[in-house]
């Protein structure tokens, strides 16, 4: 069973959102993990993606968006290596942001993993207590028990990385280019969703959907992107330091990691949009609601809307894993159908309120010009009979409008709906 098992080497990433309180006098950037001769700061990581995707992930000259700390703090088998913050601000939620933890695993991962979906059958305690408690770790810089952020998760997004040893078989390759085995995935599944079959039985019809969107990187190793987690898992032995796995490793927790917390800001915002949407009609002055909503659909498609990060496949197929998880593309589209309509209702009404404003000045000054003309052809010039021209043509006003055509012609000037 998976929950008895340790891997040869585990790797575990947990992302969780947080209300940013002050700017932390962290050092820039995402953290700079080394192997070899590489670092994987920043500007490193800036030659991976597209500019767009990069500003978004890292920030620009003078205006940084990501922190990080280097830690050595370790319990219980957990090994916390360091800690980064993410900002996230939407246009309501300028606080928002996300704290990524990295860990090393030295014991069984599942039941880690259970225990941070919060499974009720789960035997391990709550892992990250004590010296990994967030709360602590970020105290003064960021609050991560905030109920009222619109994007609170009740669990953490997790990313989990594990290579096998030469005993576990269920994970391996029958050769170096051999057939995966069927466990090889289900291996997969329960690392990326965080259960057992007792949580979670997965239905034999519906396995082959469920695991279809599995991303074979190579032969070596494949990642399968869930709603609330992520899992990347080794088909051959790991044969310890020098091997491949230590760059699997170094990937799975930067350029891959990178690629889903692009998805999570893509969610965010999405969501936000959906919220807006549902408040339009909330205030009288729709006109303002539908362009500051366009304004915010504008700036979200520009900075955030990516499906296409970089040249490299893998980061690309992890991002669209994440979107269609979520829905992403499908829930954009309908936004934008939906503020497409709300704007030709905007303009419906803008339109009918120009032809009001034009109706009303036509019955207001239809009559007086009339009664003015008059008097003008018959060259009188008596104040009386120039007072009783404007009697007339007020009450000749008043009457016209209470005409159908004249609350109709109020009506629009007002945006409302005449009546018959």
């Amino acid at each position: 069973m998976l929950e008895d098992v340790t891997g040869a080497r585990q790797e575990l990433t947990v992302v969780l959102p947080v209300r940013l309180l002050r700017v932390p006098n962290w050092p820039e950037g995402p953290f700079p993990f080394e192997l070899g001769n590489r670092r994987t700061d920043a500007q490193t990581r800036s030659t991976y993606f597209a500019p767009a995707s990069a500003r978004a992930l890292y920030g620009a000259p003078g205006r940084p968006r990501r922190w990080h700390l280097p830690l050595d703090v370790k319990q219980d088998g957990l090994h916390l290596l360091g800690l980064e913050l993410l900002r996230a601000a939407t246009a309501r939620n300028p606080e928002h942001a996300l704290a990524v933890l990295h860990l090393s695993v030295e014991r069984p991962l599942l039941p880690i993993l259970r225990a941070l979906a919060g499974r009720r059958s789960s035997l391990v305690d709550e892992p990250l207590t004590g010296p990994l408690d967030p709360a602590g770790l970020l105290d003064g810089i960021a609050d991560v028990r905030d109920p009222d952020a619109p994007f609170a998760i009740a669990r953490p997004y997790t990313i989990a990385f594990m290579t096998p040893t030469s005993q576990q078989s269920p994970a391996l390759r029958t050769g170096p280019e051999g057939a995966l085995p069927a466990t090889a995935d289900r291996w997969l599944w329960q690392l990326a969703s965080r259960s057992t079959p007792e949580d979670f039985p997965l239905p034999p019809e519906t396995a082959d959907e469920q695991l279809k969107d599995a991303v074979r990187i190579s032969a070596d190793w494949s990642a399968l992107v869930l709603r609330q987690g992520a899992a990347f898992l080794g088909h051959r032995t790991d044969t310890g330091a020098g091997d491949f796995f230590e760059f699997g490793a170094l990937h799975s927790r930067t350029v891959y990691l990178d690629a889903l917390l692009l998805g999570s800001l893509q969610r965010d915002h999405i969501d936000e949009l959906t919220d807006e949407l549902s408040e339009v009609f909330n205030s009288s002055r729709l006109a303002h609601r539908v362009a500051t909503l366009e304004r915010n659909i504008a700036v979200f498609r520009s900075t955030y809307w990516r499906q296409h990060l970089t040249a490299h496949g893998a980061a690309n197929d992890l991002l669209l894993a994440f979107q269609n998880q979520h829905r992403l593309p499908a829930r954009f589209d309908e936004i934008l159908d939906e503020a497409a309509d709300y704007s030709r209702l905007v303009q419906t009404q803008e339109s009918q309120q120009i032809s009001g404003a034009l109706g009303v000045l036509t019955i207001l000054g239809l009559p007086l010009g009339t009664a003015l003309s008059i008097l003008q052809v018959l060259d009188d010039h008596a104040v009386t009979h120039l007072l009783i021209a404007l009697t007339l043509s007020v009450a000749a006003t008043a009457g016209a409008l209470t005409t159908r055509y004249g609350r109709l012609v109020v009506s629009s000037l007002r945006g409302g709906e005449g009546k018959a």
